[in-house]
């Protein structure tokens, strides 16, 4: 992921969720199938990445007290990269 294409969960979850749709109903052939399981495969890592650096987020705020902040992690491009919370 580029850092001018920001990763966006909950279009990723959709576009996931329209791959398994699609292969769900079998008009597809081998190769359309291939290639949208492999596009699943992508989208899956990319979100579950992109839980894990939530997790890691929260785990900070809720450990840091009243003087919790939200602190950037490695590899973190988001919104707010970088802000004090």
């Amino acid at each position: 992921m580029a850092e001018d294409n920001p990763f966006d969960f909950e279009a990723s979850l959709k576009e996931l969720e329209a791959l398994v749709e699609r292969m769900e109903r079998g008009d597809l052939t081998l190769e359309e199938s291939l290639q949208s399981f492999e596009r699943g495969i992508r989208l899956t890592r990319e979100c579950q990445r992109a839980l894990r650096e939530a997790e890691q987020k929260v785990e900070v705020l809720i450990g840091s007290g009243e003087e919790a902040r939200a602190e950037p992690f490695e590899g973190d491009t988001g919104p707010g990269a970088g802000d004090d919370a």
